[in-house]
């Protein structure tokens, strides 16, 4: 970020490199965790459930993206090793269940890895509502997404 952009953002940009560095691993590791369960899924109908996890991963991977231009833009540098997500992000990787078939329990492990995304993401605006517009608007609009995922997988519980 400029001199002048840096000066009326009124947030502490290092720490809001660290968060946007924990959220950008979030985002990660449900791209992976999505991806593999779509590409895995089986059972009745897994095609409708294949097509939905490959649609949010493919948003997750777009979240990190962005995330990561805004990074590069504030002066920092997203994480490069693959072995520190883990170890930085917000919450544990997203573990797909054993059984390829239990849709139940692929959809909790969407549900509670988005809860938690909404969650780093609403902490995220309240920290740069007013201060840094620019971060505040693009974690809002990520904040939207992540709130269409998990209600998109709750419509499916019926």
């Amino acid at each position: 970020m400029g001199k002048k952009g840096t000066e009326i953002s009124g947030v502490d940009v290092k720490e809001l490199i660290k968060d946007l560095n924990r959220a950008y691993a979030d985002e990660w590791l449900a791209h992976f965790s999505y991806l593999h369960m779509a590409r895995t899924v089986t059972g009745p109908g897994y095609e409708d459930m294949n097509e939905m996890l490959e649609k949010v991963a493919k948003d997750e991977a777009e979240h990190a993206e962005e995330i990561a231009n805004r990074i590069l833009e504030l002066g920092g540098m997203p994480l490069a090793n693959i072995n520190e997500l883990q170890n930085n992000a917000n919450a544990s990787f997203p573990m797909p269940p054993k059984d390829t078939t239990d849709y139940k329990k692929i959809i909790k492990v969407v549900e509670l890895a988005e809860a938690g995304a909404i969650e780093v993401y609403n902490k995220i605006a309240s920290k740069t509502l007013g201060k840094d517009h620019v971060t505040y608007q693009l974690i809002t609009h990520i904040l939207s997404e992540e709130v269409g995922h998990e209600e998109m997988f709750e419509d499916l519980e019926g």
